[in-house]
């Protein structure tokens, strides 16, 4: 009782900071002195310490079994690990929104104490409109989702977090994405803020450059490690399904991506300054419209928290008047400026590449919320998977990678042709290159070849440009490790797609089943039990003639009592250039048993290009000479 009671005072505590920070803000504007007040700074200090307190006493809540707590009662168990008692406490509906306004307020805090050298209007104005989004989050916590809320009287035992939810990875997962997408609120605000005291061009690219570039870094990891966890734990055997959270995610990344670019224009040519603020104003709605989708209920996945038409109403409600206010402010102070902007530039290369990213954003954004008119419309339910996204998206990778690799190497305002003399070089030992993988390996379709082809163009462009940097000392590092892994990522990617092998079977105890090279022996089953679970575990014995191997895998039926539920935990076998992955599943409680058998090549090195994506953009971060994209 006494940890609900002290979330609550924390909650409504911060309400009232809150209200304070708006008003002393508000008062600080009409004084003319060009510093702001040592209150404002002290009320967010205030600020940010308490809502730490309040995230605090609830993992406390979760780690002590403090059943009188809803939260804690709804998701959480005192047999659980103490790793999953503590993630327990964002990974549910109520703690997660919790985990939001923590973030929220501490990136209004850091944007107020690091952008000392801009102007003070700005400054306050983005932390009234920061503070308006946490105390509009504030109040959906204390009134809809309250996680202090009191059970009376206090059960004995908590009903247990979900088991597929309990994994080091997804641990982490949440906080690494929310750091991505609710710390776009922050240049959501400052585009707010720009808008209204007029401050723009180079000062303001200056202002939301570092955020952009940290929130975009949060949020590829965190779309990383959702990947692996989903790889292992859910048995689906590959990186990404297109599941409609998946696209939620993914959605305000590809604004982040064209805003990180975009940004770089107006900081170096003054130009764009409009299409920043709208791409600014788009990456925190879709990030908001992904929250609407996910906590309403209107869409289906593992990933869900909730399913509360209310809670849905409520961030619609939200939503909206963000959008409307932000448009009429946007609409009001938008002035059309004929912006001369020469062909052949860099900045023309990197408005293409926002382009792109618009189109594959709309692209998922339809086949995400296409299901959902049409089920209101007809009453009929239909899915968009991956071939919808493939046939779309992929014919305009080819593109995007060759346009990718070329626009780093072009001039600013405007370029001679000599820099294109190393295309037709490049192209052809892509071409070459793409042949003996062809001719190795086993031939595929034209479209892979292309895809495959353009990887190899941007791998070697880009290992070009790192050459030219060595030699030259120039200090362009973060740009070129993003772009080379992303040539990486999509040439592993390729290749896992046309040399993966799947085979979907049923065998009993004691039974072997030949294809290709490879002979599986079903040779043992046993029942173990655990501390939170019980587990019946197979033993396959994998026999690869082809290179004179044997290898064992040990896929799992789970049994959890807390909640009761059951779970198919797949068997990985990870190597450096592939992944034997097996999946079990008993068939109607007979002696047979459906058995999911993938060969998986350069899963590893899907992860690790990944990986240094974003490690690229953290390096962008530390970088302390010349930023170049």
């Amino acid at each position: 009782m006494m940890l609900s009671n002290l979330g609550n005072i924390l909650l409504i505590t911060n309400i009232v900071i809150g209200f304070s920070i708006i008003y002393n803000s508000f008062k600080d504007l009409t004084i003319k002195k060009n510093f702001i007040q040592r209150r404002i700074y002290q009320l967010c200090v205030f600020q940010s310490t308490l809502v730490i307190m309040c995230f605090l006493s609830l993992i406390i809540a979760f780690v002590i079994s403090d059943f009188s707590v809803s939260t804690v009662y709804h998701n959480s168990h005192s047999l659980k690990p103490i790793l999953y008692k503590i993630s327990g406490t964002w990974g549910n509906h109520e703690g997660s929104l919790l985990l939001w306004v923590i973030i929220l307020t501490i990136f209004s805090f850091l944007f107020l104490l690091y952008n000392k050298k801009h102007p003070k209007n700005y400054r306050l104005i983005t932390l009234i409109i920061q503070n308006i989004l946490i105390l509009g989050f504030l109040f959906f916590i204390f009134f809809n989702s309250n996680p202090f809320s009191k059970i009376i009287p206090i059960p004995t035992e908590g009903l247990g977090l979900n088991p597929i939810l309990q994994d080091p990875a997804l641990a982490i997962h949440p906080p690494l994405l929310y750091l991505g997408f609710v710390g776009s609120s922050i240049y959501f605000s400052a585009a707010m803020s720009s808008l209204v005291t007029s401050y723009s061009g180079k000062s303001f690219a200056l202002s939301i450059k570092k955020w952009i570039v940290i929130s975009w870094s949060f949020q590829t990891l965190g779309i990383l490690v959702g990947s692996i966890w989903a790889y292992y734990e859910l048995g689906w055997g590959g990186f990404w399904f297109w599941d409609p959270v998946e696209n939620a995610s993914l959605l305000p990344w590809f604004a982040m991506a064209a805003l990180m670019h975009s940004v770089i224009v107006l900081e170096k040519r003054n130009l764009l300054y409009f299409w920043t603020i709208i791409l600014c104003l788009l990456t925190f709605t879709l990030s908001v419209t992904g929250t609407f989708l996910v906590r309403s209920g209107i869409l289906n996945s593992v990933h869900t928290f909730a399913n509360d038409p209310t809670r849905g109403i409520y961030i619609l409600i939200f939503l909206s008047l963000m959008i409307f206010s932000s448009l009429f402010i946007l609409f009001k102070k938008y002035k059309f400026v004929n912006q001369n902007i020469n062909t052949n530039s860099k900045e023309t290369f990197i408005l293409i590449n926002n382009w792109f990213m618009i189109f594959y954003l709309i692209t998922v954004l339809l086949g995400t919320v296409y299901p959902i008119f049409t089920e209101v419309i007809t009453n009929h339910k239909i899915s968009i998977g991956p071939p919808f996204y493939n046939t779309v998206i992929i014919p305009i990778v080819v593109l995007f990678l060759l346009l990718m690799a070329v626009g780093p190497n072009i001039k600013w305002i405007k370029n001679d042709l000599k820099n294109f003399n190393f295309l037709l070089k490049i192209g052809i030992i892509s071409i070459l290159i793409n042949f003996c993988i062809f001719y190795f390996f086993k031939s595929y379709s034209f479209l892979s070849n292309l895809i495959i082809i353009s990887a190899i163009f941007l791998i070697i462009s880009s290992s070009r440009d790192l050459h030219k940097l060595i030699n030259n000392n120039k200090n362009d590092f973060p740009r070129i490790i993003s772009h080379l892994s992303f040539g990486f990522l999509i040439l592993f990617i390729g290749l896992n797609h046309n040399f993966s092998l799947e085979k979907d079977f049923n065998l009993k105890l004691g039974e072997r089943k030949k294809f290709e090279n490879y002979t599986l022996e079903f040779k043992n089953l046993r029942l173990d039990e655990l501390k939170n679970y019980k587990a019946v575990i197979g033993e396959f014995k994998i026999d690869d003639s082809r290179n004179n191997s044997i290898k064992f895998l040990y896929p799992e039926i789970r049994i959890y009592d807390n909640p009761s539920t059951l779970t198919y935990e797949a068997s990985i076998r990870s190597g450096l250039f592939k992944d034997y992955y097996i999946t079990m599943s008993n068939i109607d409680r007979s002696d047979y048993y459906n058995i999911k058998f993938q060969k998986k090549p350069f899963m590893l090195w899907i992860w690790i290009s990944a990986m240094f994506i974003s490690f690229g953009g953290f390096l962008r971060l530390i970088n302390n000479g010349k930023k170049n994209f």
